[in-house]
């Protein structure tokens, strides 16, 4: 029983910090453009640059608002994966390659998932916004996002 005691102690001590806090976490906003055939749509939109914005993302919220989103960024083009782990919204993820133009939507993400999600392409940045949002606003792969990080903007 000791042996078992001292062998749940030590992973749980090795597991340590790796269960983020959940505190919300709030980033710079600023406001993204997004073109569609309907019009244009400006979101007020927390910006993820860092590999520890990126990870954190929207973990934790309850809530966001319509015209609400988060703008994760890369410096270059690469095959971005995401996933849902602590993430209690249902979101619809725009998955952006450099000149700005959509490639793809995943819509109506699952809430807490661990599946991948990715465009199969590589992408320079993804927006997050609520579910149902793109389809509602009729954004969709060939809108465009206008904001300073895009070459097409």
């Amino acid at each position: 029983m000791r042996i078992l005691a001292s062998v749940l102690l030590s992973l749980l001590f090795l597991a340590g910090p790796s269960q983020a806090s959940e505190e919300v976490v709030r980033l710079p906003v600023e406001q993204v453009i997004v073109t569609t055939d309907r019009g244009d749509i400006a979101f007020a939109t927390e910006i993820a640059t860092t590999d520890e914005t990126r990870s954190r993302g929207l973990m934790f919220r309850r809530s966001m608002g319509e015209r609400e989103a988060m703008l994760f960024h890369w410096p270059s083009p690469r095959l971005v994966s995401m996933w849902m782990r602590n993430t209690y919204l249902s979101l619809d993820m725009l998955f952006v390659a450099a000149d700005g133009l959509v490639v793809h939507v995943q819509a109506n993400t699952v809430p807490q998932s661990l599946d991948v999600l990715s465009a199969g392409r590589e992408v320079t940045a993804v927006m997050e916004l609520v579910a149902g949002t793109a389809a509602k606003l009729g954004i969709r792969p060939g809108s465009r996002l206008k904001h300073r990080f895009f070459n097409g903007s």
